[in-house]
């Protein structure tokens, strides 16, 4: 096995980009979501469960720190200018703000909206996109965190630090919803991984393993629940699509990719040899 593709996301939930090689800290991937999108109603960090079209919008690092942001229709915007809110408001339909990560001691910029209705069931079942007679997530493959926080403080990432998905994934469930568009943003891992012929979802299997990548070593903890997300709409080429989320649910016990976390910084490179510890 060796790694493919390296993703990063300079903005929470935008298109990111990929790059040939880059540094793992515990954090992830250094200079990964760095920046997010606030919901200037609810007052929380913003995400594609609930803000859909923020997958539409590509986000690019510059060199001094800012991010310009490309909109559907070609146009930018950049973390500079002093419009950028307003121009994110009209494309998502709501007020919000774009704001550089904050430390961990802001702990109200991190702290999740509290349930609005009635129905909790109802509202955590439009969270994940599911049916009536879907299950809901093993809500203990998340970090306890995850309970009080959209994201853990001094973070960005909605759960731990990498999601890591293999060729065979993307490729397997390319088999499995022919009729659907299956794109890697949808799922968006941050190191994909080349398991060459291996069918189905060889991932899985990795829960618990730690394995060398260049200099970095990490750890897989879990397989990765799906929610609404990867249902959104990226383009007219990649359009809104539930029945992915169907087969997910369905067949492969909800998730596809797995978490992980850095138990060594190193440098990580497209090429590298994932060597089991």
């Amino acid at each position: 096995m060796q790694l493919d593709t390296i993703w990063r996301y300079p903005v929470k939930s935008m298109i990111g980009g990929v790059v040939e090689s880059a540094t793992l800290d515990v954090d992830g991937i250094v200079g990964d979501r760095l920046w997010a999108v606030r919901d200037d109603e609810l007052g929380v960090i913003g995400n594609t469960r609930k803000m859909g079209a923020l997958m539409q919008l590509a986000a690019v690092a510059e060199p001094d720190g800012s991010v310009t942001i490309t909109l559907p229709d070609g146009s930018t915007t950049s973390s500079r200018s002093s419009d950028a809110g307003a121009v994110l408001s009209a494309h998502l339909g709501q007020p919000v703000s774009l704001w550089a990560r904050p430390s961990a001691a802001d702990l109200d910029f991190y702290r999740r909206a509290p349930f609005t209705g009635d129905d909790l069931m109802a509202e955590l079942r439009s969270i994940f996109a599911r049916e009536d007679d879907e299950p809901l997530p093993d809500f203990g493959k998340f970090p306890e965190v995850s309970m009080e926080f959209e994201t853990p403080p001094g973070a960005l990432y909605d759960c731990y630090p990498l999601m890591l998905m293999s060729t065979s994934a993307l490729r397997a469930l390319a088999a499995a919803v022919p009729q659907s568009v299956i794109d890697v943003r949808r799922f968006r891992p941050s190191l994909v991984v080349d398991t060459g012929d291996q069918p189905g979802h060889p991932e899985f299997d990795w829960a618990g393993r730690r394995f060398a990548i260049g200099t970095a070593v990490v750890e897989v903890l879990n397989d990765c629940p799906r929610c609404a997300a990867i249902t959104k709409q990226i383009s007219p080429d990649v359009p809104a699509d539930r029945s992915i989320l169907r087969h997910v649910v369905k067949d492969l016990g909800q998730a596809v990719g797995v978490y992980a976390t850095v138990v060594q910084p190193g440098v990580v490179t497209v090429g590298d040899e994932l060597r089991p510890l």
